[in-house]
């Protein structure tokens, strides 16, 4: 599901791989994180608040907590490279554990969800920047009605959180398939959809985003019978009034498959990723994943399928969209190093197009590894996260780190 899942300041130039073409890219290291109280295993987008950059680690940050490794933090960083906790996640009185979604501005408090934890099936929480946190709803791990385990973050529209749980919702597929809820800011929940586990998709591991009063999402599965027999996962809209429809499934063919990402909306047209299954005969011959426009109607295009090799493998996060340009992440890919050669991960570009360029092959060292969550941009410089490399720690592979890049 959603979570899968330090050295000071370095600066590098490297050649900006397009083809025969290059251009230098600055790549610099704001914070690698030591896998302690600092927190370790960063999975999630930042968020920025008046130019600082607050974001959220899967794992670290206490000692006391149910697991040794710690149940997360959420952070602070600023764009010079000061890092401070701002709360760790102790796993009891209700609290909760394993953050792995980016973080929502709401007017100045900041709102997040948690896979694990709670009353044992996740929680939205709500945090402000000085670090006062409190458990805004905690789903339960026995009560389908509304769902468990949202792994990616709330949005907001008109003053109510809106968002996603991959499990739960009702009794289909043993744990539930997964919900659509909607949640006030005084904390009263309320299901909105629950996937059935068949035509209409299963385990929405994302959130949802809006447009014009309609929720837009991916589930990562459902939607047909191929992968295995799981389906090859959905792109889909729900009303605000509970209405579900599948704009798209995907067939893991030349379209690709398994969405894990969440979507944009640019100029009327919906963007994604999927991570593999189809889209070529690479990655063992699963496919190494694909970048994909969508009309709100349901026709898809494939921009850009990914080959397996330097241009990247494994797109496991939503796209950034600066000046009509898609920026994004894969997970693996860009080289030979990390776990078994298959690539510590990439920061891509792809044009309008489909043109892609790769701004920025990860080593696996002090740089980082594995870049599984979005970037955002301040200023005209793309900043994110990775969940390993930076350091020693954690095993050997390092704890994760924040980095920027200047196009």
């Amino acid at each position: 599901m959603g979570f899968n899942r330090n050295l000071g300041l370095a600066g590098l130039m490297i050649g900006l791989l397009a083809g025969s073409s290059a251009s230098a890219v600055t790549y610099q290291q704001l914070y690698a994180f030591q896998g302690g109280s600092d927190g370790a295993s960063p999975s999630a987008a930042l968020t920025d608040v008046d130019g600082a950059l607050y974001g959220t680690t899967a794992v670290g940050g206490t000692t006391d907590c149910k697991t040794e490794n710690g149940c997360g933090t959420v952070f602070k960083v600023t764009t010079s490279g000061k890092e401070t906790v701002l709360h760790a996640f102790p796993a009891f009185d209700g609290d909760g554990t394993n953050p792995s979604s980016s973080l929502t501005n709401v007017k100045g408090t900041l709102y997040g969800t948690t896979g694990f934890g709670g009353n044992h099936g996740g929680t939205v929480f709500k945090i402000t920047p000085a670090g006062q946190e409190s458990v805004l709803y905690a789903f339960s791990g026995h009560d389908r009605g509304i769902g468990n385990g949202p792994y990616g973050p709330p949005i907001v529209v008109k003053g109510t959180l809106y968002g996603a749980t991959a499990d739960g919702g009702s009794r289909a597929c043993g744990i539930g398939c997964g919900a659509v809820f909607s949640l006030t800011l005084s904390g009263h929940a309320q299901q909105l959809y629950a996937f059935k586990g068949g035509s209409d998709g299963t385990f929405p591991e994302t959130g949802v985003i809006n447009d014009a009063g309609t929720l837009y999402g991916t589930t990562f599965s459902g939607g047909g019978t191929g992968c295995d027999g799981s389906g090859c996962g959905t792109v889909f809209r729900v009303t605000r009034g509970g209405h579900e429809r599948v704009l798209y499934a995907f067939q893991a063919s030349n379209d690709g498959g398994l969405p894990e990402a969440g979507l944009i909306y640019v100029n009327g047209e919906l963007y994604g990723t999927t991570a593999g299954w189809g889209g070529g005969a690479g990655c063992g011959g699963q496919g190494c994943g694909t970048v994909f426009k969508m009309t709100t109607t349901g026709q898809e295009t494939v921009l850009y399928t990914f080959l397996g090799g330097n241009d990247g493998v494994n797109p496991a996060a939503s796209l950034l969209n600066v000046n009509g340009t898609l920026y994004g992440t894969t997970v693996y890919g860009g080289g030979t190093g990390c776990f078994n050669g298959d690539g510590c991960g990439t920061v891509f570009a792809v044009s309008p197009s489909g043109q892609e360029s790769v701004l920025y092959a990860f080593q696996g060292g002090s740089d980082g590894a594995n870049p599984y969550a979005a970037l955002i941009t301040i200023n005209g410089t793309l900043y994110g996260t990775t969940a390993g490399g930076g350091g020693t720690g954690c095993n050997g592979n390092g704890c994760g780190t924040v980095f920027a890049i200047t196009p």
